[in-house]
């Protein structure tokens, strides 16, 4: 279950909090609701249960913390918003990628895509899925690690009404196998109709936590859908009436030719009508919603309730009657009427009208169920990082297209630079003018470190820790691992790429090897790869791919500069006679082997580049380690 106390958030200026001193508790193997009108604090108060916005309060997911558990993805399953991820990415790159995360098998994958029915779709790219499928996507992300609990920030927003049964029997499905549910929503009669338990917040405040019949007797008032093309001359008649003898009477337009009249009842209304030669499409006793007021500001977007769909999918369950003049069951039969995960939807086009994918979806549906359980290991977290981050790096062609950039530009600008002269050979074969503060390659190598955080804190839910990007040792190594070994193929194929190009063009006097090669290739790919590192680091830091990028190229511009003021002179010298000396105090008197590595080291630190890249490197790696130990202390 779920245990929530004292959630508040911090003040917006002069602005009181989005959520103040809320409590409340979701217990399992029900669906509890908290309903609330836009801007209510809904999604505010799931951020901070999830502890991806700092406040006051904390909440125990089955008498646990979540940053106390050791696998977070395996006791909470998250959907906020839209599905996290790259639109490139395919459907079953990007379950994968999330398999690694979570630590569980690459089958798990393809079991949840089954059980939410887009095995047909795995191949497409999140950018082209529509509504629809980007909500089974999304539930599909969410029961990967086989959670005991899911949050789910209005998972119905935008879907048509089958996509909705399926999406509401999804979860009936899962709370009677004693999971926990707990939803958004900002329409009442969705509370009612799907939930067990409804927690109502208005204006970042709790005012009702009772179960759904409680809800439905006590909070939904029951009203009158009218639906004439004299909306407004009916509504004028009605209040003239109620007026006039005395009663209270209230009449809510619903936008278009749809009324909703309190206090009044089908014959009344259908009088009134009648004695003023009013046609009236539909007349219809329903338990709409919490009272005039909340009809108006239930304007969300298209999506809004009431809007868009006939009224026997949008009334509650204890309606009398609908427009199809269908009766709707008591209270007592919601499962019944509730369509189980097992039932094919029967509405395959989404609200966006894109019913490509839905058509696509295999028409077996009766097949559709929970996946299976997994089994929980006691493993470290997280479990794969190197192949997490292998999968989130190859899984988009931005990197191959950055590298793809950098190998033009570098052979263009060599080319260039060999036709102009006076550029010696080390900087004509890495393409660097002197008027750039950074060959094409480093800057490329660290674009591609700053991409190395850009997808978690983009999308949150793609970290492997508790909803947040993860700020831990093992992951961050492993992300310098990877940005490494990218830095270092483009480093050599820039290289060959810019000497084979000079070779055809102007010949071979132009690409001679030279005697100190040795130390020159260290220094070039010690370059690249500082380049690649200080750009993981300052993505991590900074939380954004485009400060990442700029810290890149404010190194050379800004701390060059300063580290060459501190290397001018003797030091220098003195760096430079370092293995001379080195070799003299050492014991052995044999030859020092790594004399030339450790000259080729020194000399590239001794440089205002390498230099600056060293010291923005140690600073931005204790800024890192900082910001890591502040996060554990909060």
């Amino acid at each position: 279950m779920i245990q929530a106390l004292g959630l508040t958030s911090k003040p917006r200026k002069e602005l009181p909090p989005a959520v103040d001193d809320v409590s409340f508790e979701a217990p399992a193997g029900r669906i509890t609701m908290l309903l609330g009108v836009p801007g209510a604090g809904k999604t505010t108060a799931l951020r901070l249960m999830l502890e991806l916005q700092p406040g006051r309060g904390i909440t125990y997911f089955r008498g646990r913390p979540l940053h106390s558990i050791g696998h977070p993805s395996r006791e909470v399953g998250v959907l906020l918003g839209d599905v996290p991820g790259h639109p490139a990415r395919t459907v079953r790159g990007h379950v994968r990628m999330l398999c690694a995360a979570a630590g569980v098998p690459v089958r798990r994958g393809d079991e949840v895509l089954e059980a939410v029915g887009l095995v047909s779709l795995r191949g497409e790219r999140l950018g082209t899925l529509s509504r629809g499928m980007d909500r089974r996507l999304g539930l599909a992300c969410a029961l990967l690690g086989d959670p005991h609990t899911l949050v789910l920030d209005e998972p119905v927003r935008g879907l048509s009404a089958g996509e909705n049964r399926w999406l509401h029997g999804m979860l009936r499905a899962y709370a009677d196998q004693g999971g926990t549910v707990l939803s958004t929503t900002a329409d009442p009669k969705e509370a009612a109709r799907t939930a067990d338990r409804v927690v109502t917040l208005d204006q970042g405040r709790l005012v009702a936590d009772q179960p759904a019949v409680d809800f439905s007797r006590t909070r939904l008032r029951p009203r009158v859908a009218v639906r004439t093309p004299h909306a407004a001359r009916l509504s004028a008649l009605l209040a003239k009436e109620a007026r006039t003898d005395r009663r209270s009477v209230k009449v809510a337009e619903d936008g278009g030719n749809r009324i909703s009249v309190y206090g009044s009842t089908c014959a009344e209304v259908g009088e009134t009508a009648f004695r003023h030669g009013i046609v009236v499409h539909q007349l219809a006793d329903e338990t709409g919603d919490m009272g005039p007021g909340a009809g108006a500001s239930r304007t969300e977007g298209p999506t809004a309730p009431d809007q868009g769909a006939p009224p026997s999918t949008a009334s509650s369950p204890t309606a009398a009657t609908s427009d199809a003049g269908q009766p709707d069951g008591p209270q007592d039969s919601r499962p019944a009427d509730r369509p189980s995960a097992d039932r094919p939807s029967a509405d395959r086009p989404s609200a966006d009208g894109r019913a490509g994918d839905e058509d696509r979806v295999s028409q077996s549906d009766s097949s559709i169920g929970l996946p299976p359980p997994v089994s929980v290991r006691p493993v470290p977290r997280p479990l794969h990082p190197l192949r997490y981050e292998i999968r989130r790096a190859t899984g988009v062609g931005t990197g191959f297209l950055v590298g793809a950039a950098v190998l033009v530009v570098s052979a263009f600008t060599a080319v260039l630079l060999a036709r102009i002269g006076h550029t010696p050979q080390p900087r004509l074969l890495a393409a660097w003018p002197r008027e750039l503060p950074l060959p094409p390659a480093a800057i490329g190598a660290g674009l591609l470190g700053a991409l190395a955080f850009g997808d978690e804190f983009r999308h949150p839910a793609l970290a492997t820790d508790r909803g947040r990007a993860p700020r831990r040792l093992g992951l961050l190594t492993v992300k310098l691992l990877v940005a490494s070994a990218a830095a270092l193929v483009l480093a050599v194929l820039t290289i060959g790429c810019d000497a084979e190009l000079l070779h055809l063009v102007y010949g071979r006097e132009l690409i001679e090897i030279p005697a100190d090669w040795l130390p020159l290739g260290a220094s070039w790919l010690g370059l690249v790869i500082g380049c690649a590192w200080v750009g993981v680091l300052a993505a991590g830091v900074f939380r954004s791919t485009a400060a990442g990028l700029a810290t890149v190229v404010a190194v050379p511009l800004l701390v060059g500069p300063l580290v060459r003021k501190l290397a001018e002179g003797p030091p220098v010298r003195a760096a430079a006679g370092a293995p001379l000396r080195m070799r003299e105090v050492t014991p052995l008197r044999g030859s020092f082997e790594g004399e030339r590595y450790l000259e080729g080291a020194l000399r590239m630190i001794a440089q205002p580049v390498g230099g600056a890249l060293a010291l923005s490197f140690v600073v931005l790696l204790c800024a890192y380690l900082l910001t890591s130990l502040r996060n554990r202390a909060r």
